[in-house]
């Protein structure tokens, strides 16, 4: 990978990692047009790099994450910090339990390029109407720990790759009657953990596969901490975009694009145009 190729694939892991328009879509297009080939490192760069956007959501909402609603509810400052992590581990603790249970069954399903497309499809039309389904006109903020474990349910259908980890959480909130607002900052509290785990547990498999030397090899490390950097800094604006834009005017605009999108990747791939992810 060069500094080109670095910065673009950085630039669309920051885009769309908290968006709900499934990263591992523009991921296959953006590798497929750059040519960049799979290699160890490729696969070890777009999942290290999603700490960049890890950090972005801590240093946008530091005060949820340190101060978490501290004094409401006559809660205490360490009451209100146990009940939000609380509700975090609650929340991610299905995706744990069947990651580990069907972790095979998950990684053989992630270079089906057709279906990340159809999924793209068939989320992008669930999206064109989300609003209409949810709209129940009882909305509120309040997560308690039954509606964090129920998104947290939700969470598990983004192991389909394609259907996104934003969407579904996001989804999972509305249908627990959280307000957009609510439902999109408990996905991106949620993405925390989540994609933390997510990355020690690729970045120990390299090592433990003896490719851990590839990190230090050329300039592989300047690589890393500048597509870092870039998906931090790209995360920080796509996460308030989508906070003041879904706020205002729902979801459709992103359903007509994961609709797009997946129709370009399947006329792609009718015109032979490979499209494939990192092995």
């Amino acid at each position: 990978m060069d500094l080109f190729e670095t910065v673009i694939i950085a630039i669309v892991e920051g885009l769309t990692e908290f968006l709900p328009v499934s990263s591992t879509g523009h991921m296959i297009i953006a590798q497929s047009l750059l040519g960049v080939e799979s290699t160890p490192f490729v696969k070890a760069f777009t999942v290290i790099i999603q700490f960049g956007a890890i950090l972005s959501v801590i240093c946008l909402y530091w005060k949820r994450f340190f101060y978490p609603n501290a004094g409401r509810e006559g809660k205490s400052y360490w009451r209100a910090m146990f009940d939000f992590y609380a509700r975090l581990v609650v929340g991610v603790l299905p995706a744990a339990v069947l990651g580990f249970a069907f972790n095979d069954e998950i990684e053989a399903n992630l270079g089906n390029v057709q279906l990340v497309a159809w999924m793209l499809i068939v989320g992008g039309v669930f999206m064109l109407f989300c609003d209409r389904i949810f709209n129940r006109g009882s909305e509120n903020t309040r997560l308690t720990y039954k509606r964090a474990f129920v998104i947290g349910l939700v969470q598990c259908i983004s192991m389909i790759p394609g259907v996104s980890r934003s969407m579904a959480t996001i989804v999972g909130g509305m249908s627990q009657r959280l307000t957009r607002k609510a439902a999109a900052e408990f996905s991106f509290f949620l993405a925390v953990p989540t994609m933390f785990g997510a990355t020690c547990l690729e970045t120990y498999k390299l090592i433990s596969h003896g490719d851990g030397s590839i990190l230090a090899q050329g300039n592989n490390l300047q690589m890393l901490i500048i597509g870092s950097v870039v998906a931090f800094i790209v995360a920080i604006l796509a996460i308030k975009f989508f906070i003041n834009y879904v706020t205002k005017y729902g979801f459709a605009a992103f359903g007509w694009y994961r609709i797009i999108v997946g129709l370009i990747i399947i006329i792609c791939t009718l015109c032979g145009v490979e499209m494939k992810m990192t092995d």
